[in-house]
């Protein structure tokens, strides 16, 4: 059986955060928690969104979301909450902030004190009631797409990267304003964009039956693939930025098909310690292996992919577009491996345990074994 739901409220156009209080007024929202963080504060995106707040809107500020957001954290912004009363969040940022007010929202509406109860692997999907506190998510990256959608990835206190999931931790709104991204730098809006685009794939190529889902991702993938260079080159290009405020989201829309080998290895990957590796940029960096991977088992479902991407037909298959998404990867200066990136050798096989742990391993659409998660990462390596 194939479940297809969609979505939430989305207010989408250059501009659109100046509907923030009308549409915080529809939501009853009066004593909002602000989820974001410190860079977002630093180049003026908090601002930006308290000047179309009322004066006298008490307003509770949380900047300490980590670049990879904690369960300690999560605790932190949960103190805030509770101690100011507040009525719901505003998650200002990229991936990590919204992903924490996720988390904030369900634990300030949930019994426990332990957000790992409430992961996906752990069953905890069930637990989660549409008691949620209400988000309204103000994307400043293209990447993500978390303003719409169920889940969020936290590390937790047992040093585990997990998903939490569910439908009623959607946003209630997304209120997406492209020209929030303008000020990103080049190699964020490189990993941002790449994340976006690896959604669209990995969406795509998931063996789900979801057409809605799938035609959603070809745009998305279509939009990621034509724009990232150019929002990447010229970050005031405002075509550019709003195709790939587009593509994130679509990205996102199809998650309820699953995702897979690359999340599932970027996943415990981001959340060694000892490190600062960003989510899209590992993703960037495992697309091309896995694809290669994934080619003897999706059909001919490459030859799509390559379509929208104006690759020639005879690229058409896994071993052309995992050579397109490399050169691509050049292009925008990814690095070139894991090795690059800083990674040490002596974490590979704890990576492959992460992966096969990750909820993205059950919706890949050829399943590595351990053996082959080892592969992957050193095939990955550069």
């Amino acid at each position: 059986m194939s479940l297809i739901t969609y979505l939430t409220r989305i207010q989408f156009d250059c501009g659109a955060l100046k509907l923030l209080d009308a549409e915080l007024q529809l939501l009853g929202i009066r004593r909002p928690l602000i989820v974001t963080d410190k860079g977002c504060v630093a180049a003026g995106l908090w601002g930006k969104v308290k000047e179309q707040l009322p004066g006298n809107l008490p307003i509770t500020l949380y900047d300490g979301t980590p670049e990879n957001p904690t369960e300690a954290a999560t605790r932190d912004a949960l103190k805030l909450y509770k101690e100011e009363g507040c009525d719901g969040i505003i998650a200002i940022g990229g991936g990590s902030p919204m992903d924490l007010a996720k988390g904030v929202a369900l634990m300030a509406t949930h019994p426990g004190d332990s957000l790992q109860a409430y992961a996906m692997v752990e069953g905890g999907a069930a637990k989660i009631t549409p008691k949620v506190a209400p988000i309204v998510a103000i994307p400043t990256t293209s990447g993500t797409g978390s303003e719409v959608s169920r889940g969020g990835v936290i590390i937790m206190d047992s040093g585990r990267k997990l998903a939490i999931g569910s439908p009623y931790l959607i946003p209630k709104l997304a209120l997406i304003d492209p020209e929030l991204t303008f000020g990103l730098p080049p190699h964020l809006t490189a990993g941002t964009g790449m994340d976006a685009f690896t959604h669209n794939i990995e969406c795509f190529l998931a063996n789900v039956y979801n057409p809605p889902a799938d035609a959603i991702a070809l745009d998305g993938l279509e939009k990621a693939w034509k724009y990232v260079e150019r929002a990447t080159k010229d970050g005031q290009d405002r075509e550019a930025r709003t195709n790939m405020a587009m593509a994130a989201m679509e990205g996102a829309m199809v998650f309820q098909k699953g995702l897979g080998a690359v999340h599932a290895l970027s996943h415990p990957t981001g959340g060694l310690k000892g490190y600062r590796l960003h989510h899209g940029t590992l993703n960037a960096v495992y697309l091309p292996a896995v694809l290669r991977f994934n080619g003897p088992v999706v059909g001919d479902k490459f030859k799509k992919v390559a379509q929208v991407m104006g690759l020639p037909e005879s690229e058409g298959t896994a071993e052309g577009v995992a050579n397109a998404v490399s050169a691509l990867n050049e292009r925008l200066g990814i690095p070139k491996g894991l090795g690059a990136m800083g990674l040490k050798q002596e974490e590979v096989e704890r990576i492959a345990d992460g992966a096969l742990g990750d909820h993205c391993h059950l919706s890949t659409p050829r399943q590595p074994t351990r053996a082959q998660y080892i592969e992957l990462i050193e095939q990955s390596w550069g």
